[in-house]
């Protein structure tokens, strides 16, 4: 189990049915399983080839009737409503599509690997509570960062549109430091793009770009 997906099981919540979309190698379903968080879990891919990853790992729990493979697109295919379910490792708009076409599930996890800003407001707008957004990272010497969201059905939430674009939970104090380390990196990267961009419309979305991020990175650091 990678250092991602381990700290995408930390945020799992108790469930009786489970479903894990996308998913992969099974991971967070052999810890749901295992830790008893769910009765019984589905687990779900587009490719029959790639789902068979998944069965490798959990037949056990096939065989005991608690975990079901199920080859579809999103959450297409399955036989009950989840109550809770995954998502991860799925661009932002692949999410939105594949939640676009099924009610929002009462709770779900959700870790983009990009356009999360694009996810964040579908969920507002579908009418989305919001738990937990924040971003995590992986690795030290080369890190990676992820946004995980954390909610459910039923709620009625006011972004900001900074909120939209990093993160409710990075910016409330919540959860700073990958985020200001992410927040320094992508500053680097925007001095260094300021450097090479010639024409004057890419400087000016890059000055703004430079003048939000130090006004984040300088209100986080005020509130550690």
């Amino acid at each position: 189990m990678t250092e991602r997906i381990a700290h995408i099981c930390s945020a799992a919540v108790k469930a009786d049915v489970f479903a894990d979309i996308g998913c992969d190698h099974g991971y967070m379903t052999e810890y749901m399983l295992k830790n008893g968080l769910c009765k019984r879990a589905y687990i779900s891919d587009i490719s029959a080839k790639s789902l068979k990853k998944a069965e490798a790992l959990l037949a056990p729990y096939i065989a005991a009737g608690r975990c079901f493979p199920v080859v579809a697109d999103g959450l297409d295919g399955l036989p009950e409503r989840a109550d809770f379910v995954l998502i991860a490792g799925l661009g932002g708009e692949e999410i939105v599509r594949m939640l676009g076409r099924a009610e929002l599930p009462p709770r779900f996890l959700l870790q983009p690997m990009k356009n999360s800003e694009k996810l964040r407001r579908y969920l507002v707008a579908r009418g989305a509570k919001i738990e937990l957004d924040y971003t995590f990272s992986e690795g030290k010497e080369r890190r990676k960062y992820y946004d995980l969201i954390l909610g459910g059905s039923g709620g009625k939430e006011a972004y900001t549109e900074r909120e939209y674009r990093f993160g409710r939970d990075n910016l409330n104090g919540r959860s700073p430091y990958p985020f200001l380390f992410f927040a320094r990196e992508e500053l680097e990267k925007t001095n260094t793009r300021l450097g090479a961009a010639l024409r004057e419309g890419s400087r000016g979305a890059l000055l703004r770009r430079k003048a939000e991020l130090e006004e984040v990175i300088r209100e986080v650091e005020r509130d550690l």
